[in-house]
């Protein structure tokens, strides 16, 4: 059988306790009492409730307090809160304001009381649905992911071994057909790595080391080892990058948010030129990468930096790549922000800017 849920009541005049404990009681809900502030905080800590009565008029800590207080524990799972209140409507309004649920003022009528806990309990017990479905889509998209790992990193040594002919000579057929697997294999597998990773971000699983580190000659590592793609599509991969100082950063997520960046940039150039930049002011780091492609929709950019958002070009990609590129700079404590010409005639194209906190000395 399904428990009670547990309600909080929390007021220091005992005769009002005791009205609205026995209102509810005979409802069947489980009942908590508190004559304070302070002491509700613990208990709705400690062991939350499905909702909270509160009265607005209390000593030392009054229930606007309370509620500011309780919605500022971020850990807390959502707690509907019913003020109780005396006051005019606009006080009311300034408990809403600051993160209560609904209000009901004294005298207290049982039906009405009765009404709106019902109200605000089938609240709670719908976005704590929301809450475990969205929980068990994220564990199953998770554990598909890592599964399929697995046998797209065996597929793809097992082609590497067959196109160095280790298994035997292969013909110049099949040795190009080999490449064309491989290179989807490779693309299939970049995507199921981008998506464990933006599901172990969101989760609170994934982890950044910061460490002091030279942002410019990491920079410069990237630009050389995309220059084969410029060279090969006749473009300028050029860069200006200050001597400055070193940044807090993980080594390894910046370079995956920097080539992903400065890769689509050229992905999405066909003429000109895709320029690096990186210069330091007193409080942060800016990197400018700016090309001359066709540019970005203006009603596209507002949800450039969402999961699996691809815009209207006709370029194969997965739409993760930003969107988990926001995650690593937002989790660096910086921005990534994007300014975009759609004129395809304007030859100015995109610039993605990254802001960089500088180290604190």
């Amino acid at each position: 059988m399904k428990s009670p849920d547990r309600l909080l009541i929390v007021d220091d005049v005992p005769d009002n306790l005791f009205l609205v404990r026995t209102i509810l009681e005979e409802e069947g809900y489980e009942i908590v009492t508190s004559s304070n502030g302070q002491e509700a905080l613990k208990i709705a800590e400690s062991e939350p409730p499905d909702l909270i009565l509160l009265d607005v008029m209390m000593p030392k800590m009054d229930g606007y307090e309370v509620t500011r207080r309780i919605r500022a524990m971020k850990d807390l799972p959502f707690i509907p809160i019913l003020l109780i209140t005396a006051y005019d409507r606009a006080n009311a309004v300034k408990g809403l304001d600051l993160g209560a649920d609904e209000f009901i003022r004294k005298p207290i009528e049982a039906d009405e009381l009765l009404a709106r806990v019902r109200s605000l309990l089938r609240l709670k017990h719908s976005i704590a649905e929301r809450d475990r479905i969205d929980r068990q889509r994220q564990d199953f998209v998770s554990r598909l992911t890592h599964d399929l790992r697995t046998p797209l990193v065996a597929a793809d040594r097992m082609l590497g071994l067959l196109q160095d002919g280790v298994l035997g000579e292969i013909s110049p057929e099949i040795r190009e057909a080999l490449t064309i697997m491989g290179r989807s294999n490779r693309n299939l597998l970049e995507m199921v790595n981008k998506l464990l990773d933006v599901y172990r971000y969101e989760s609170g699983s994934k982890t950044i080391n910061l460490q002091p580190l030279n942002l410019r000659e990491l920079l410069e590592q990237v630009v050389q080892e995309l220059k084969p793609i410029a060279i090969s599509k006749n473009l300028e991969l050029s860069a200006e990058l200050d001597d400055i100082h070193e940044v807090k950063g993980d080594r390894l997520e910046l370079l995956r948010v920097f080539n992903n960046l400065i890769g689509n940039a050229l992905k999405f150039t066909e003429s000109g030129i895709v320029h690096v930049s990186l210069k330091q002011n007193k409080t942060e780091t800016i990197i400018e990468i700016a090309d001359t492609g066709t540019g970005i929709p203006l009603e596209e950019q507002p949800f450039l930096f969402q999961r699996f958002s691809q815009g209207s070009h006709q370029k194969q990609g997965s739409g993760l790549g930003l969107y988990l590129s926001h995650y690593i700079i937002s989790a660096h404590n910086g921005k990534i922000s994007v300014k975009s010409s759609p004129n395809p005639d304007s030859q100015q194209g995109s610039t993605f800017i990254v802001h960089l906190p500088n180290i604190t000395l």
